[in-house]
């Protein structure tokens, strides 16, 4: 080889050195940044829990059932039944005519559950009570 390219040769190593140097430093700056971070987080969560130890963490209260025995009426039939239903469902199962009137009047009452806690939508119009039940059938999948 000639001197020429044995120069070229360790030129190349040369900057590849300091670009490994170079980069090296911008590593360990971001490093330092990260730990600082870790250590500020650690100060925030020794914090919080020092607080957290003099909070009375209870659960708040579960909101009342609305006042009405239509409300009462349609939270024992979702006892009793133990799947979703839609408001005609609960219209026939209270023995209610299938009109309008009554549809959307229950319909609008087991929204106000949904918004109390009390029932869950699990798609629009399909009501269940919280918690694990049974998958609806595709009987209660029809509009």
């Amino acid at each position: 080889m000639t001197h020429t390219v044995i120069q070229q040769l360790l030129d190349g190593i040369e900057l590849r050195e300091r670009q490994l140097v170079e980069q090296i430093g911008e590593l360990a700056a971001r490093l330092r940044e990260a730990e600082a971070e870790r250590e500020a987080l650690a100060i925030t969560a020794k914090t919080v829990r020092a607080m957290a130890a003099g909070l009375d963490l209870e659960q708040p209260a579960a909101p009342a059932l609305p006042d009405g025995a239509a409300y009462q009426q349609i939270i024992s039939v979702f006892e009793h039944e133990r799947r979703p239903l839609r408001a005609r469902d609960l219209c026939i199962a209270l023995d209610l005519p299938i009109v309008p009137k009554h549809t959307e009047g229950t319909r609008a009452k087991l929204k106000r559950l949904v918004g109390l806690g009390f029932l869950d939508e699990t798609e629009p119009g399909l009501f269940q009570q919280p918690g694990p039940q049974a998958p609806p059938t595709p009987a209660d999948q029809q509009p």
